[in-house]
């Protein structure tokens, strides 16, 4: 029995347009597909977001979006998802997010994007949650982030135990199967130091 029964996928409100990233968007969707993990996102139409949920409907897999109501009357939500949940703001769609997926994929985006991805790595970092997160690192687009955490391992800002916490991959059904077998817990010694548990 898989898992992972949602995953939760931050990704762009914009596509480049990019073949690589249009192929791995297409692996990610047939792998969820075929191992009926249901996509929570987002909610919109447009972007990478728009062409995840299209070729997971079209395969015939299950989509929820989660869209606040300012975003749904700008008419940028998807009309043809299997499940809409409508919030009132931004927190409350994050929160839902998470609480109805199993785990997180993030794909190339924006600040959105970095910001929801961050979220919820502080959250396990936390112990807030014990779901898997994973970034599917298309043509090296994140190389760049990694090599950011790197540095904060280095300047002793970031855990090394932390800082592994989330997988990065290339491929989609490595990642996921990683993500399906998730079982790490944060490294909670900067707690005891502090006596806060």
């Amino acid at each position: 029995m898989n898992k992972l029964r949602a995953v939760c996928v931050y990704c762009g409100s914009n596509f480049n347009g990019d073949p690589q990233l249009r192929k791995a968007i297409k692996q990610l969707a047939d792998i969820l597909v075929r191992e009926e993990i249901r996509l929570v996102y987002g909610g919109g139409s447009v972007g990478v977001m728009g062409v995840l949920a299209n070729d997971i409907l079209e395969a015939g897999g299950l989509v929820t979006g989660v869209i606040p109501q300012f975003l749904m009357d700008k008419e940028v939500g998807h009309k043809g998802v299997t499940e809409m949940i409508l919030t009132e703001n931004m927190h409350q769609r994050k929160q839902k997010m998470a609480d109805l997926s199993d785990g997180f994929v993030i794909l190339p985006g924006g600040f959105g994007t970095l910001e929801e991805f961050f979220e919820v790595l502080t959250w396990l970092q936390l112990g807030l949650h014990h779901k898997p997160i994973g970034v599917l690192n298309v043509d090296g687009f994140y190389d760049p982030l990694f090599a950011q955490m790197e540095m904060m391992v280095k300047s002793k800002f970031l855990k090394p135990a932390n800082r592994d916490l989330v997988f990065n991959e290339t491929n989609a059904e490595t990642l996921i199967d990683k993500m399906d077998n998730f079982s790490a817990l944060p490294d909670e010694v900067w707690f005891k130091e502090r006596n806060l548990i």
